[in-house]
């Protein structure tokens, strides 16, 4: 109550069970000040009975096809790992249900020395394989650099979509048609669109225009490979704790405790690009802090008072030192040219070419892919549908 006269006075809506703002977009607040976010956590947590006992037979259930599946081969499920907490435990995870995965990471050439780590300590003492693509630093440089100067906020899209695409190209190599993903809507919710947007046209756009070196190493997703993947290679994508009661900082303690794996500081934190953009690029260009994510779904669920989660959330983010010269370093661009380009006004994905349009027609077709497993759900109900301005 507290907090709500003090947003009050502030002359700020937040929703009454988050920490979601009027700035979020194409946020909306029904009768008792719950917004339409907090609701869609809701409708999800039914759908698939999320940390109860019916949603823990229906992983179980999917465990059981899986291994079905992948009886006679040397890999059941592909399992894309980041050396952050959720893909740790997901590895930890898939073993323990008696599973034999195959990591994958992408390694887009940003990695800190703790993500490194904490992939080699759970995978030794797992004894899981891995399987890693690695791009050209000088290219990956260059589509970053065309990020950049496009002046959109979705500067680390490119390492989103390399992994997804990576993981389908390791999984159709083995013969596995299973992905597990260790993304959790209760923990961290589903990022509204807003400046979150990326596929395989934007990309390749934004580089056409700004980019300077050919993309020849990079796993570039088109949508006619998408179609591929998910209708004619019917790769499922299971995300595991959609289904189960999972905690990220109890996964963090257990990592931490039976595997010596180091936290890095904080949510996606464990790669230096996407340290840039949550730190630094869109606080700075956009106005626009991306931890209201984490924040939000620690109110959701108690872990965090809204006004614990609100006090955080409008303190500084945490910046490794040095962070900024190094990005300018690698992106080869002088104080002076690094200043003219964030003073530009922020441009947005509708400015560029993207498929959107052609996910929104086609929503009947995903609306079953996504029911099937065969897309992300998030996707579906992310891309497929209208985003207001």
């Amino acid at each position: 109550m507290i907090l709500d006269a003090e947003l009050e006075r502030a002359g700020v809506r937040v929703c009454s069970r988050c920490i979601y703002d009027e700035r979020v977009s194409a946020i909306s607040f029904d009768e008792e000040g719950v917004c339409n976010y907090c609701r869609q956590i809701d409708a999800l947590k039914e759908q698939y009975g999320t940390g109860t006992e019916a949603g823990k037979r229906n992983f179980e259930a999917i465990v059981e096809d899986i291994a079905r599946a992948g009886h006679g081969k040397r890999y059941d499920c592909v399992i894309g790992v980041s050396g952050g907490t959720d893909s740790s435990y997901m590895v930890y995870l898939a073993k323990e249900m008696g599973l034999r995965p195959l990591a994958v990471h992408y390694d887009n050439t940003w990695n800190t020395a703790i993500s490194t780590q904490n992939i080699r300590k759970v995978l030794s003492a797992l004894d899981v394989d891995l399987y890693t693509h690695v791009v050209d630093n000088k290219e990956a440089d260059d589509i970053f650099r065309s990020f950049f100067y496009a002046g959109v906020a979705e500067i680390e899209a490119s390492t989103d979509l390399a992994l997804a695409e990576t993981m389908y190209r390791a999984a159709a190599k083995y013969g596995i048609r299973y992905v597990l993903e260790g993304h959790s809507f209760v923990t961290e919710g589903i990022t509204p669109v807003g400046r979150n947007y990326f596929d395989g046209r934007y990309i390749s756009a934004i580089h056409s225009r700004f980019g300077r070196r050919p993309m020849r190493s990079y796993p570039l997703m088109t949508f006619e490979r998408f179609l591929w993947w998910s209708c004619v290679a019917r790769i499922r994508k299971i995300r595991p704790f959609w289904y189960l009661d999972y905690g990220k900082e109890e996964a963090r303690a257990f990592l931490e405790r039976e595997y010596g794996w180091e936290y890095y500081g904080g949510h996606h934190l464990e790669n230096r690009m996407t340290a840039f953009f949550h730190g630094i690029y869109a606080p700075t260009k956009f106005g626009a802090d991306f931890r209201n994510n984490t924040l939000a779904a620690l109110a959701r669920t108690g872990k965090l008072s809204r006004a614990e989660a609100w006090a955080q959330y409008n303190t500084e983010p945490a910046v490794e030192d040095e962070l900024l010269a190094y990005f300018k370093k690698r992106l080869e661009l002088s104080d002076a040219e690094y200043d003219r380009v964030m003073a530009q006004p922020p441009k947005c994905w509708r400015d560029y070419p993207t498929y959107k349009r052609r996910f929104e027609r086609m929503r009947p077709l995903f609306a079953l892919l996504a029911r099937a497993n065969l897309v992300p759900m998030s996707f579906y109900l992310k891309y497929c549908f209208p985003v207001s301005d």
